[in-house]
């Protein structure tokens, strides 16, 4: 380990502390419960001596109880019982979402019925009030505003990222709309929600009229998860439902999102030092020849949509997780097929240096963002989807590792791998955009594979020299986060 990787470690690890010293420190006092509401798991955040009444907490699609915890901390903080849940299908819920999910009769159907099932146990809770408060992100943002509709327990709902089409001039009649500056579309939504009671209503305006009472707030500089996680977010959320039931609370809100990003770059980061203790390998990969190179991205990116365009596949209860993993498994066999072609291998195997990096990327990364931002640890009926996955996701990564030299190759190399391949997931979208279209919302978890892991096995590939270090391990890494990121699907 050179001098500079000794103090990037020591550096990288006082961060890591910090961050999490103080996202400890955002949690300590509150005691936070786990339930089961049926088969809804639930966490309960509230002091010991908390008065305040009920707040139900839903998340987003592809979301989880972690991610929504700053608005649960917050108001736990304030002398709330805050209680989030993971959705079906979603998190650690071990059934799966069912029914038609473009109709109301179908799958919105069965999340109001789960939302009413948390807030009858929320409120049976002892020494809580029996009034309720809901917030909802994104999806969830329909579910609240339906639920509020038909329950009159509900005395105020926080719509985060909204789109709903149950709104009008008279429902819900106490509602707050909250929106990142980055995202365009979703603010008109809310100012349309706004102008229902007022025509002249602006961005930031609390309007009121025949006994209904709105406002459009706006938290800068954040899109779509980073308003979750904006001190304007959660003041705003705070100080409506402290309105809706006369109360007015002080002190800070958790806005632990810099911290939580703090954590994981320090983790990400400590992997460049900890790779210099792999034992160094004596070479590296073989460069392939600049023709071998395209067309093992090209050729895979082009046949790989066409091939699978007539193949409709839905064995695995998670959405388009088959088409996903057929997607990866031809692309990367094409890939490695061409490669053995022009007689490039893939030499020997670094197991301990794989292993490693199955461990830090899943057992520290991992378990990190598990515990602060979303949920990462599958429940045992996800594991069987992890090695399906696998099937695909192992060759296709392998394939990656060996056209990037382990994390050799120039520059230019591995961006064109990479839009290769981002650009075969857009070709097969846009052959059949009714049945791929969830692909697009997978293209964000695998950009952010790519940068956070892929960084780690660059390194690991660079000290070992070995292509399938990195290619198996990373592997295993995607098809985890494939499976554990969607949500289980049934019909």
């Amino acid at each position: 380990m050179s001098p500079i990787q000794r103090i990037t470690a020591v550096v990288a690890a006082a961060l890591a502390i910090l961050a999490v010293w103080q996202l400890e420190r955002a949690r300590s006092g509150i005691e936070i419960t786990s339930i089961e509401v049926g088969d809804t798991p639930a966490s309960i955040y509230r002091m010991p001596d908390a008065t305040g009444p009920v707040v139900v907490i839903a998340h987003g699609f592809a979301g989880s109880r972690q991610m929504m915890e700053a608005f649960a901390l917050t108001l736990a903080r304030a002398g709330y019982t805050a209680v989030s849940f993971d959705f079906l299908g979603h998190g650690q819920h071990p059934a799966p979402m069912t029914g038609d999910i473009t109709r109301i009769e179908g799958t919105t159907m069965r999340l109001l019925e789960q939302t009413a099932a948390v807030i009858d146990a929320a409120l049976a809770l002892d020494g809580v009030q029996a009034d309720v408060a809901l917030v909802g992100h994104s999806m969830a943002s329909d579910i609240v505003i339906r639920q509020t509709i038909a329950d009159p327990r509900v005395a105020a709902t926080v719509a985060v990222s909204m789109y709903s089409e149950a709104i009008s001039d008279e429902v819900p009649d106490r509602l707050l709309v909250i929106t990142g500056e980055w995202e365009p579309g979703l603010r008109e939504v809310a100012i349309d929600a706004l102008r229902l009671v007022d025509p002249e209503a602006k961005e930031g305006d609390t309007v009121a009229g025949n006994g209904v009472t709105r406002r459009a707030a706006v938290s800068p500089m954040v899109e779509h998860v980073g308003v979750l996680y904006s001190a304007t977010s959660l003041r705003e959320a705070l100080a409506w439902i402290d309105a809706a039931f006369g109360r007015q609370s002080t002190g800070d809100v958790a806005a632990t999102g810099g911290w939580i990003a703090l954590l994981l770059v320090a983790i990400v980061v400590l992997a460049w030092p900890l790779s210099a203790l792999l034992p160094k390998g004596d070479g590296r990969p073989p460069t392939p020849s600049a023709r071998t190179f395209l067309a093992a991205i090209l050729v895979p990116a082009l046949l790989t949509p066409l091939i699978l365009y007539p193949i409709e596949l839905t064995i695995l209860p998670v959405l388009v997780a088959d088409y996903l993993m057929l997607h990866l498994l031809i692309y990367g066999l094409i890939a490695l097929g061409i490669l053995a072609w022009a007689g490039v291998r893939l030499g020997g195997f670094a197991w301990l240096a794989t292993i490693a990096l199955l461990a830090f990327g899943l057992g520290v990364f991992g378990l990190a963002l598990d515990r602060y931002a979303a949920s990462f640890v599958p429940h045992a009926g996800r594991i069987v989807l992890v090695l399906v996955i696998a099937l695909g996701a192992v060759p296709f990564m392998v394939a990656d590792s060996m056209l990037t030299e382990a994390g050799y190759a120039r520059l230019w190399r591995r961006l064109a791998a990479r839009f290769a391949f981002f650009g075969s997931l857009g070709l097969a979208v846009a052959l059949d955009f009714e049945r791929l279209f969830f692909l697009i919302i997978a293209l964000p978890v695998i950009i952010l594979f790519f940068v956070v892991f892929g960084l780690m096995g660059r390194w690991v590939g660079r000290r070992t020299g070995r292509a399938s270090a990195p290619g198996i391990a990373l592997g295993l890494i995607l098809a985890w986060a494939l499976a554990v990121t969607f949500p289980l699907v049934a019909g």
